[in-house]
């Protein structure tokens, strides 16, 4: 596929896909809708298998929407001396940024050494040539550092008494959801049937070995007939959800999974104006980030065991009050409330369990348990190393199926969808190109930037879904609702609220005002009855609540 294929990669509408999931028979079939399916349905789809991928809910709508939401290397997995991860996932930063250079944006990293820290400027200063050295950095992306007034010239708002230095290094930052849906919307270029929405409840078996899934439409209501979809290799990519599919498959023995919650809070810019990405220590040794992104700044994470229900994931006073206060003692003059918290989000790191260790302790590296019946699971890993998790476990696949070696892919040559750019200057020149054209169509500039970063080539489709009239915002907003529901199979409006757009995460109170006239025009775009519509506004308005009104969540 070419980057104009690229360009225009569309996922099936729903209807179309549930027809063809009831009608054909496949190769592999992936349960799970997150990053980690997504890379393991475009894999196999890019091998020439007939491959299909059902999600109980949304696509991303678990851990892969509620990341950190950066491709980094895990420059803290150091201190584990997990050098072999280091060195992996340091190097698929710069090869996912190839697949989608508009969406894997390149991020300069600021860490202050702090007074009392985790590491010393020595310490920090070897950690940081050993991670270059694994990743293969070069040129001016090599580690810099800083001495004390350099440091705080860096960023003024640290508590400068605790500051004796600094460094700057290189990452990438990116859209956790969307890289999950290009990634999806490529699988279907190259023919994988994904349908999201469409539960996983039982698996087939013959001879004790599964051929299948038993499915069921979670769309369809009540009483909704359940259906079977065969394959001859099924693989289980639920994320958090992986342990129950093993429950059903009566395999859950040995290693299972660790749950640990991380939390992320939103403020505007102005209320937390730093100069760039910083990855700072909090009071109690927890390292903690704080990234700009548009009009807002976003910070986290927490580390938490988590053995509440999988599907009720929220953040609680406690987390808020936990990652304010580290916070507020770094940066003494914010003085940061909880009422100034525009939203939130909260996730679980399906983590492989291992005794005796802290949450922040456990490995991140990925493993895959193989059961009698033959199901194929996978667990654990980070957003970075999605593409190299999906190429191991096909090449499993590929033993299983016996495939000739021609079959063979090398996902680092896929641009994924929205991908019509040669590197980071020809993203820069797009966006300036976009602002006239958005100047044009009496659209509002300054959302060129996020339109490109978001969408890429694809922001030229979107303008021609522009309606005529409404407010400027009204009006890119429908444009955008109306391409999700043309190419990116939204089944809600909370959908693309959410996963995306983003903007319920960084623009909560601008889309808050647009709710009304946006539910009013996915009704028509998706022909949806008044009832319907007003049942998801009110479902939409109470989720946006929850987001920065931590009383507003359920016990």
């Amino acid at each position: 596929m070419d980057y104009t294929a690229a360009e225009r990669a569309a996922l099936p509408r729903r209807e179309q896909a549930l027809a063809r999931l009831r009608a054909e028979t496949f190769d592999v079939l992936v349960i799970g809708g997150g990053i980690t399916g997504a890379g393991i349905a475009l894999d196999a789809a890019s091998r020439g298998l007939r491959v299909a991928l059902v999600e109980k809910g949304d696509y991303a709508s678990g851990t892969s929407s509620k990341s950190t939401k950066l491709i980094h290397g895990g420059l803290r997995y150091l201190k584990q001396l997990d050098v072999a991860l280091v060195r992996e996932v340091g190097q698929e930063r710069a090869a996912v940024h190839r697949l989608a250079p508009h969406l894997v944006q390149p991020e300069k990293m600021f860490i202050p050494i702090l007074e009392n820290g985790q590491m010393g400027y020595w310490t920090t200063n070897v950690a940081l040539l050993v991670y270059d050295a694994l990743a293969g950095v070069k040129g001016a992306d090599r580690r810099r550092m800083l001495d004390r007034e350099e440091a705080l010239a860096a960023e003024p708002m640290l508590r400068a008494d605790w500051v004796e230095g600094g460094a700057i290094y290189a990452e990438y930052r990116t859209d956790d959801a969307r890289l999950t849906i290009e990634n999806l919307k490529t699988a279907a270029a190259y023919g994988a049937v994904c349908a999201n929405y469409v539960e996983a409840t039982g698996l087939i078996k013959e001879g004790g070995k599964v051929c299948g899934v038993e499915v069921v439409d979670a769309l369809a209501g009540d009483g909704a007939a359940p259906f079977e979809l065969r394959a001859a290799v099924t693989v289980n990519a639920a994320g958090p959800w992986v342990d129950a599919v093993r429950e059903i498959d009566g395999s859950l023995r040995g290693k299972k999974l660790f749950h640990a919650k991380g939390v992320h809070l939103v403020v505007p810019r102005e209320r937390f104006p730093v100069r760039q990405s910083i990855y700072f220590d909090l009071p109690d040794g927890r390292m903690c980030f704080a990234i700009p992104r548009d009009r807002a700044t976003y910070f986290g994470t927490t580390d938490t065991p988590y053995e509440e229900h999988l599907d009720s994931v929220h953040v609680t006073p406690a987390d808020v009050d936990y990652l304010l206060d580290g916070v507020n003692r770094i940066f003494p003059e914010l003085e940061l409330r909880p009422d100034e918290i525009e939203s939130s989000w909260a996730g679980i790191r399906p983590l492989i369990h291992e005794e005796g260790k802290s949450a922040s302790e456990i490995s991140r590296r990925d493993e895959i348990f193989e059961s009698e019946s033959g199901l194929l699971s996978i667990a654990g890993g980070k957003l970075t190393g999605y593409r190299k998790m999906a190429e191991r476990i096909m090449d499993r696949v590929a033993e299983r199926l016996d495939l000739d070696a021609a079959t063979d892919t090398d996902t680092t040559q896929i641009a994924l969808a929205g991908n019509g750019f040669a590197d980071t200057r020809d993203v820069d020149d797009f966006r300036e190109e976009v602002g006239l054209l958005l100047a044009e169509y009496d659209l509002p500039q300054a959302r060129a930037g996020y339109l490109v970063h978001v969408y890429g080539k694809q922001v030229l489709d979107i303008l021609r879904l522009v309606p005529p009239e409404g407010s400027p915002e009204l009006r890119l907003a429908v444009g955008e609702l109306a391409f999700a529901i043309e190419r990116e199979q939204v089944a809600t409006l909370e959908d693309w609220a959410v996963r995306r757009s983003g903007r319920l995460y960084f623009d909560r109170a601008a889309l808050d005002e647009l709710l009304p006239a946006l539910s009013l025009a996915y009704a028509e775009l998706a022909g949806e009855s008044e009832a319907a519509r007003e049942g998801e506004l009110s479902d939409l308005r109470a989720l946006s609540r929850r987001h920065y009104d931590f009383g507003a969540v359920p016990a």
